[in-house]
């Protein structure tokens, strides 16, 4: 282990076992979670086991001495796993539960023509369902069609697809630009910009349109699912299917429940889940999820240790080799955006009241310089 691995990981992982604890989610899901959210080898508490609980324990309790953050202190469950000489897996790696559909799936609507509901679309309709697309004009259903089309020709050149498979899911997406051609489906999933008040608006029209019992769900990754929910007369068959992008790719989907949302809906939504070829993880409705909890206060420390003046290449370098992580930190803000980071980290900081989840000054100069990432050719790498 190397001092970047411990500054940076073990409150990852103490993070990881506060969610836990608190029974927020299971072992499996945390770690399941991180493995296919973010394509890290193995999960966080398969991660503390391997290093020891004891190791962990010791390290950040040294840490929580010399700085005072809270969110070094060693968590309960952590302090009482390493006097115990106990694990947080049980060994082996975390396996999806299963889950048997007590509603009845076989047409499924998408509101939405971007790359996320085009990437979704595209899910269902190989998994055998038929999808009904809408959209806001036959440019922005002609653009879904072609999303898919070129992502199975890919497949075809690289000998996973054939020509009679493509034309059978093609044939499998309707587009229409009017709502109330989704009467007569089982599910929809929403996919449209994240503004609580169009998602609002969207229900609302669902509601009066869809048939009763039909579930409908929304991709949010930051906004209140309960909101939505409360805005339809059917609470109950509200859910959050949490694609990761792009998702015909990423194995993970954050199936998210509210305290109105029935059982029968979320067995119905996780073996779907499962039937689509995705991995679901099960967790509530609070701010950032699973993924988005644990990775963004990761990405935060990552960047007020550059703010101590440390080398962001060797930092990157040292996390990929170190810990097994596809991209360093500050790779990774860039890809995703210092924008979309800065607001995922202060709906964190929001949520939970955290003082070290309060964003970095760092990241916060970023987006205010214009420094986005790879998307404006600048962030914390130059990419001109």
């Amino acid at each position: 282990m190397t001092q970047t691995f411990e500054t940076l990981v073990f409150p990852y992982l103490n993070h990881a076992v506060r969610m836990f604890e608190s029974g927020y989610a299971t072992a499996a899901d945390i770690d399941n979670a991180m493995r296919f959210g973010c394509g890290y080898p193995q999960g966080p508490l398969a991660t503390l086991d391997e290093l020891g609980p004891a190791t962990v324990r010791d390290a950040l309790a040294a840490r929580h001495a010399e700085t005072g953050d809270h969110l070094h202190q060693p968590a309960a469950l952590l302090e009482r796993v390493a006097d115990e000489g106990g694990s947080f897996t049980g060994g082996g790696d975390a396996v999806p539960g299963e889950a048997r559909p007590q509603h009845e799936i076989a047409t499924i609507g998408v509101v939405g023509t971007g790359t996320m509901a085009s990437g979704i679309a595209q899910v269902f309709a190989q998994s055998g369902y038929d999808v009904i697309v809408v959209g806001r004009s036959a440019e922005k259903l002609a653009g879904v069609t072609g999303y898919v089309t070129r992502n199975l020709d890919r497949a075809i050149d690289r000998g996973k697809c054939d020509a009679a498979t493509r034309d059978a899911v093609l044939g499998r997406l309707i587009g229409t630009t009017s709502r109330a051609d989704l009467a007569g489906v089982d599910l929809v999933v929403e996919a449209i910009a994240e503004d609580l008040a169009v998602k609002t608006e969207l229900f609302r029209e669902l509601d009066r349109i869809l048939r009763p019992g039909a579930i409908l769900a929304t991709t949010t990754s930051s906004l209140p699912i309960t909101e939505l929910a409360k805005a339809t007369d059917r609470p109950s068959d509200v859910i959050g299917m949490h694609f990761f992008n792009p998702a015909p790719v990423m194995k993970l989907v954050e199936i998210v429940t509210t305290e109105l949302t029935s059982p029968e809906v979320d067995e119905t939504i996780r073996a779907l889940t499962t039937k689509a070829g995705k991995v679901g993880v099960s967790c509530g409705d609070r701010a950032g999820f699973i993924v988005n909890a644990l990775l963004f206060p990761y990405l935060n420390d990552a960047v007020k240790l550059a703010e101590s003046s440390a080398d962001l290449a060797a930092v990157d370098a040292d996390i990929k080799e170190s810990a097994g992580f596809p991209m360093g930190p500050f790779e990774l803000l860039d890809v995703v955006g210092n924008d979309v980071s800065l607001a995922i980290q202060e709906e964190l900081f929001r949520e939970f009241g955290e003082p070290g989840f309060a964003p970095a000054k760092t990241l916060v100069a970023k987006v205010e310089a214009g420094d986005l990432g790879r998307k404006t050719g600048r962030g914390f790498h130059d990419y001109r």
